[in-house]
């Protein structure tokens, strides 16, 4: 986890700047995208918290998600990841949210993406969302490069304003 540290140390560097506050709904990182931001000392000043939100019913299982809103969206896909970034954001009371979506290995989705591709969005004051295929069936090292692309995205979102 070492690697993700210096990105997280310009997230935390910049909410903390700004006075904004960030949540994480993660899925195939497994929780390493929180994780990184929480190493950082200081991190209670900007990160609300997190959630492994593995399946879809975990997704479900937060307040006021509903099937009807999940209507035509795939795991695994930027808009699934932003949709997960804007409730988490939302649920968390946060300026900032992170939503990751994809399939760490060794094997692919059920949905038909294979290892190694993953969705990242942020939510805030802008939203982007990024694709990543790293081409590799390496579950442990799928899941470092996840939260690494996660945790870039975000640092880019807040560089940009």
């Amino acid at each position: 986890m070492r690697e993700l540290l210096p990105v997280a140390e310009k997230v935390g560097a910049l909410l903390r700047q700004r006075g904004e506050t960030i949540a994480v709904a993660e899925s195939s990182a497994g929780g390493l995208i929180t994780a990184a931001l929480l190493a950082i000392p200081g991190a209670s000043s900007y990160c609300r918290g997190g959630a492994v939100i593995y399946t879809r019913k975990a997704l479900l299982g937060l307040r006021d998600v509903s099937d009807d809103m999940l209507a035509g969206m795939t795991p695994s896909t930027e808009a699934y990841a932003l949709f997960k970034a804007r409730t988490i954001r939302a649920r968390f009371s946060a300026d900032w949210g992170l939503g990751e979506t994809g399939a760490a290995g060794p094997t692919g989705s059920r949905y038909g993406y294979p290892a190694g591709h993953a969705c990242f969005a942020v939510a805030g004051p802008i939203e982007r969302a990024l694709t990543v295929e790293t081409g590799s069936a390496d579950r442990v090292a799928n899941m470092h490069a996840f939260a690494a692309a996660a945790l870039g995205l975000l640092a880019e979102g807040l560089a940009s304003l």
